[in-house]
């Protein structure tokens, strides 16, 4: 029987897009023969992935968890919407976001993970997936947040089925408040943040090179409009606040089903610390929403059917 060696595993990794705990077992069966091992994997449906990698992965499914003081959200992908009601599907979202848990909060981190009950890896077991329910899939991202005292809250929009959806968002949130309170607060916040997509979390946090690039271009609109230097200047710092108003969490008017429609993040933030007798404060958030990003090919119906009437 042939040497079963790192080389020859990852030879037939390359070859069949399998994963490497069933690449082992593949030379393993076929006592190293490589070829018998890709029959092997083929006939488990295994070998499907490679070819299925290409293909682009939009939709699936947003997955979230929260445990303790920390909360994680995970991003699985995969061609079409018909996959995310797949139970086999749904619940390897459903682990992985309880993984990220207790993870590094990073995607290369997750993949790493041992895949509870198959003795393998999370990508591992995502590439089995594929063989299974014969789609590309892609664990694209994943993220994690953990306080010190206080809470993580969550909200899922568009739920499918509990922790799984289209948006998933996580609200961190420091204090020494009673739960419920912050239970409360945090549903808001995460709320909003759905609602209204903000990019930073306060004004400090929006990188040097954002802001000169906002500057530039409304300086550049400005000017067009002909009027003076130091009414371009007044112009471009007032639209900057709106660029704050529009892009930062804490200087957002609040959405909520008690907003007044004036009231900043932060107002209501400072008003549910005075009422809850101890500061609060945000610390972070997270918004996932599946697909953003992702370029979508769009079909050309007519030249699908012309190609079709040639074979």
């Amino acid at each position: 029987m042939a040497e079963i060696t790192a080389a020859l595993v990852k030879e037939l990794r390359e070859k069949t897009g399998a994963g490497m705990m069933d690449c082992k077992r593949a030379l393993g069966e076929t006592s190293g023969d490589m070829e018998g091992a890709v029959d092997w994997l083929r006939k488990k449906g295994l070998a499907a992935a490679a070819k299925k990698a290409g293909r682009v992965a939009a939709e699936g499914l947003v997955g979230m968890a929260t445990r303790g003081l920390a909360g994680a959200v995970v991003e699985v992908n995969s061609e079409t919407d018909f996959v995310s009601r797949n139970e086999l599907f749904q619940a390897f979202v459903r682990t992985a976001a309880g993984l990220v848990v207790g993870g590094d909060g990073s995607a290369e981190g997750l993949g790493a993970m041992p895949y509870p009950g198959t003795g393998r890896s999370v990508a591992d077991e995502l590439t089995e997936l594929v063989g299974r329910i014969g789609e590309n899939l892609v664990l694209r991202r994943a993220a994690r947040l953990e306080v010190s005292k206080g809470a993580v809250a969550s909200y899922m929009h568009n739920s499918l089925a509990p922790g799984l959806g289209k948006i998933g968002v996580l609200v961190a949130l420091e204090s020494e408040a009673a739960a419920d309170a912050l239970a409360a607060l945090g549903r808001q916040l995460a709320m909003h943040v759905a609602a209204a997509n903000p990019q930073y979390l306060e004004s400090t946090a929006v990188p040097g090179a954002a802001l000169d690039r906002e500057r530039d271009v409304l300086r550049e609109q400005a000017l067009a409009s002909g009027k003076s230097v130091d009414v371009v200047d007044k112009m471009v710092e007032g639209r900057l606040r709106k660029f704050y108003e529009e892009t930062v969490l804490l200087d957002q008017v609040f959405f909520g089903p008690d907003s007044d429609g004036k009231s900043r993040v932060r107002q209501v933030v400072e008003a549910a610390a005075k009422k809850a007798g101890s500061p609060i404060k945000v610390t972070g958030f997270v918004r996932m929403q599946l697909g953003e990003g992702i370029d979508k090919p769009v079909g050309d119906l007519a030249s699908e059917v012309a190609a079709t009437l040639k074979h």
